[in-house]
């Protein structure tokens, strides 16, 4: 009877392990700042946790997007990294944060963002149909020029700026995040 009892828990534990184990394999969570980003939350939730995002995160506030990102989508962002906002001419992120320049600053966010969800594999699709280039719409209206060099994606803005997705496939409940290394701009 002991050894029944015995036989019994350990496969208990054993269902208990084997579903959690199953349970983290299909979150798939990436790191992206220090920390994990899960697929069953939204860009928003996600964003809101990685050191590499602060600024970006600051931006949509200031813009009033959290909500528009936090909604259904589904949303491809290329979501630019601190450094790459450390990029842009000094004094351009306080004076884009200001509250008198926030459509400018809608604008430029909003440039970030494709509606759908592009992973990076539909991205390098459309690059090859495209005979080595996709044109992306942007939520803003502009386009992007996705392209790629090698194994590395890229894009390109309106104005020839060149920014490289460094983290790709983050994906999250309401769509996908591509994180790059600098801030490209629509034509203003």
């Amino acid at each position: 009877m002991k050894i029944q009892n015995y036989f019994k828990g350990a496969l208990i534990v054993f269902a208990f392990l084997s579903a959690n184990l199953a349970f983290a394999q299909m979150e798939k969570t990436k790191m992206v700042g220090g920390a994990e980003m899960y697929p069953s939350k939204n860009i928003v939730e996600n964003a809101v946790n990685s050191a590499d995002h602060t600024t970006l995160v600051a931006a949509v506030k200031a813009a009033d997007l959290v909500e528009t990102l936090q909604g259904k989508g589904p949303f491809t962002v290329f979501a630019p990294e601190n450094s790459a906002f450390d990029k842009l001419p000094k004094g351009t992120v306080e004076t884009l944060l200001k509250p008198e320049n926030k459509a400018q600053l809608q604008a430029v966010l909003t440039y970030h963002v494709v509606a759908g969800k592009m992973g990076s594999k539909e991205i390098a699709e459309a690059i090859k149909k495209g005979n080595g280039k996709a044109t992306l719409t942007t939520v803003q209206g502009g386009t992007l020029t996705a392209w790629m060099k090698g194994k590395d994606l890229y894009i390109t803005d309106e104005n020839g700026g060149q920014s490289k997705v460094t983290i790709a496939d983050v994906f999250q409940s309401n769509g996908v995040i591509h994180s790059v290394d600098t801030v490209v701009l629509p034509k203003m």
